[in-house]
């Protein structure tokens, strides 16, 4: 048993205080496990906080699957994120990269009609005050594919 375990190691007041201080850094805004170890590595012992994210990942509060899910949900809603600003987003909390990578494998074709609608709705909003060909400079920047931006002026002519 994983908690008689760690009653020998120290004791367990000190691994519920541990767990709690945690507890209350992912309720407050949902965190990568990268998150967790880069914020409590140097006020916890080592082998403590490995136990304590382990207890977490088992019952689902550090879960960086879910993570992936939340955020991206959340990009979604801006409107204006190309895939690739996603990606890198989730690459700098921390996730690991096979995760990210079969997320949008397995949500690619939802993905790419929402980057063509965000194009389309860049095109729209800049055509007035810029070129087209500031238009896709633009987009292309923000990490849009060139198919994606084709597609999207094809749509909108």
């Amino acid at each position: 048993n994983m908690v008689e375990e760690l009653k020998k190691l120290y004791n367990i007041e000190e691994f519920d205080n541990a767990k709690t201080k945690v507890l209350k850094y992912i309720l407050f805004k949902k965190r990568t496990e990268k998150e967790v170890r880069q914020k409590f590595s140097s006020s916890l012992d080592e082998n403590l906080l490995e136990d304590v994210i382990e207890n977490l990942k088992e019952n689902g509060y550090i879960d960086d699957q879910n993570y992936i899910e939340r955020a991206v949900k959340e990009f979604l809603a801006i409107k204006t994120m190309s895939i690739k600003e996603m990606k890198s987003k989730l690459y700098t909390k921390g996730v690991e990269s096979d995760k990210i990578e079969t997320y949008f494998m397995e949500h690619e074709e939802e993905l790419q009609q929402y980057e063509i609608s965000c194009a389309k709705k860049i095109i729209l909003k800049r055509q007035l005050q810029m070129s087209q060909e500031e238009i896709e400079a633009f987009l292309y920047k923000k990490g849009y594919s060139r198919e994606m931006v084709r597609t999207a002026k094809e749509e909108l002519n």
